[in-house]
């Protein structure tokens, strides 16, 4: 698993740098209009030819930004302490599974009421985006957006925790989200 992680992770910076199209990378940098480089950003990835049996999909395409943007905007509002600001992103009904293991199904008034007694119980949280991206199933019709990032907490009673997460969140054809995965990698301080 670890070593598909990292061999995902390549493939993705990797398209992130690629320059094959000079008049596509020209007239992006030379400020085009967002219509034509969201039209140009939404060309489908080639087919990937897989030893293993794909169980959800391997046909994506790059999305909405706004995808991205409503959910590092959800983050901020859980860095700043106010879920409600955010309460209008998810839709109705919501699925998180968590990465201690456990799984909440509730409606979005729950979900916004739980999460910020979450929050409640830290006096701060801070967080880092490493690398954020919308994508779209094409084949499922679904979108998503992927992040990447750090957290730094203290709790009330002054006790300071790092970890690194990566979350998944589904977006439906409303741009709510409905469904979000998330992992998480507690940091360590380096050994001396």
């Amino acid at each position: 698993m670890k070593k598909i992680l990292i061999i995902a992770s390549t493939v993705f910076f990797a398209a992130c740098n690629s320059s094959g199209d000079k008049a596509k990378s020209d007239s992006m940098s030379a400020g085009a209009d967002t219509t034509a480089s969201t039209a140009a950003a939404t060309t489908a990835m080639p087919a990937i030819n897989s030893p293993y049996a794909v169980t959800y999909s391997s046909k994506f395409e790059i999305g909405d930004p706004k995808n991205a943007e409503t959910v590092l905007n959800l983050w901020k509002d859980w860095d700043n302490g106010n879920l409600m600001n955010g309460k209008n992103s998810f839709a109705d009904s919501v699925q998180f599974y968590f990465s201690d293991g456990s799984m909440m199904h509730a409606s979005r008034d729950s979900v916004v009421t739980m999460g910020q007694k979450m929050r409640d119980n830290l006096t701060s949280s801070v967080s880092t985006i490493d690398a954020v991206m919308s994508v779209k199933s094409t084949d499922k019709n679904e979108n998503w957006a992927l992040v990447w990032g750090q957290e730094r907490v203290t709790d009330k009673k002054g006790k300071k925790d790092s970890s690194a997460i990566q979350e998944t969140w589904r977006l439906n054809k409303d741009g709510k989200v409905d469904l979000v995965y998330q992992f998480r990698k507690k940091l360590t301080a380096p050994k001396k």
